[in-house]
């Protein structure tokens, strides 16, 4: 069955770094596109990160373009966050995310929030310290 599990996340200061990790399985990783999402309590899950199939193109949400990084190994199924320069406000549960499409009309759906990726991890805490 498809799995994502989501590692990497805990405590850093302001200022510092984190680095998440999403392994996956049971679905062909390199057709998908994969993305990350936050959400923190009482509040929607929110956009912040998509790849395309082949990494070629990347996405972030204005509140993390910058600051953070999305890559993938196609070799290994899984993709990583790369968070720089934490703030307070990048606390909240941070989910992984695929989908078999990939293609730019629907990344563009995915992140204006008229489509939603296929699978899910189950989320990382993430607490940034001020």
């Amino acid at each position: 069955q498809v799995q994502l599990v989501e590692s990497g996340g805990g405590l850093a200061q302001a200022g510092g770094s984190l680095t998440l990790s999403c392994e996956t399985s049971g679905f062909i990783f390199s057709n998908a596109a994969m993305g990350w999402f936050r959400q923190v309590p009482g509040k929607e899950r929110e956009f912040v990160s998509i790849v395309n199939w082949s990494g070629s193109d990347t996405y972030y949400s204005d509140s993390v373009k910058g600051r953070f990084t999305i890559s993938r190994d196609n070799a290994k199924n899984t993709i990583t966050l790369q968070m720089n320069r934490l703030k307070a406000e990048d606390t909240a549960v941070y989910y992984c995310a695929g989908d078999p499409r990939s293609g730019g009309p629907f990344i563009r759906a995915v992140i204006n929030g008229s489509q939603r990726l296929a699978y899910w991890g189950k989320g990382t805490q993430v607490t940034v310290s001020s």
